[in-house]
């Protein structure tokens, strides 16, 4: 077998006596790392401390994880002002979260179906009134008998959830760490990965 030593230094080519003597003279486990070899590579180790920071590697990485979840809200061509209010609101709420927010335009009777431009006269007023929190990730577009129109946040999750600990912490300068632009998208970084969760949270329609 080819034997590698407890720091990585390659110890060579050895009988599996001679392994199995180093690592009783060192108190060290024989583990096979690569059995597929050829010869097989077994390393020196201590196996359960190196069990111990894989699942400590693990949990870190869940923990750093990060959901992208998609919120959805419905609204009519012609939504009451007060209706059109509330339903901002909730878009507001959700890209402040670092949602994603799917916004969909219902045509239901005949003549709302053949004046598709008061949906997309809806859509681009809703862009612009929340467009210090989010962006049209999709543009407007018709699905059948709705349009629809992705917003995406401006800042992301991981950023939205710094800020919260730094005003929590009193960490003022935490709160603007994240303020020069370069959260636009949720692109993973130190290890951290990005896991996309569609969970579609449909408010009633007006």
């Amino acid at each position: 077998m080819r034997l590698v030593g407890p720091n990585g230094e390659q110890v060579g080519i050895v009988r599996i006596e001679d392994a199995l003597r180093l690592a009783s003279e060192s108190d060290l486990d024989l583990v096979e790392v690569a059995p597929t070899a050829r010869p097989p590579v077994c390393k020196l180790m201590d196996y359960g401390k190196f069990k111990y920071e894989t699942a400590q590697k693990a949990r870190e990485a869940r923990k750093n994880q990060v959901n992208t979840v998609i919120k959805e809200i419905k609204l009519r061509p012609r939504i009451d002002p007060h209706d059109y209010s509330t339903k901002k609101g909730h878009v507001v709420r959700f890209l402040g979260d670092g949602d994603k927010v799917k916004v969909t335009v219902m045509f239901r009777r005949g003549r709302e179906q053949s004046r598709p431009q008061l949906g997309f006269k809806l859509l681009q007023q809703l862009a612009e009134d929340v467009a210090e929190l989010g962006h049209v990730e999709s543009a407007p577009r018709q699905d059948g008998r709705d349009m629809i129109m992705v917003l995406g946040p401006n800042k992301k999750k991981t950023a939205v959830r710094a800020e919260r600990a730094a005003r929590k912490s009193g960490d003022t300068d935490a709160v603007h760490a994240d303020d020069d632009g370069a959260g636009l998208d949720p692109a993973p970084v130190d290890g951290e990965t990005a896991a996309v969760q569609v969970e579609a949270v449909s408010e009633a329609a007006s």
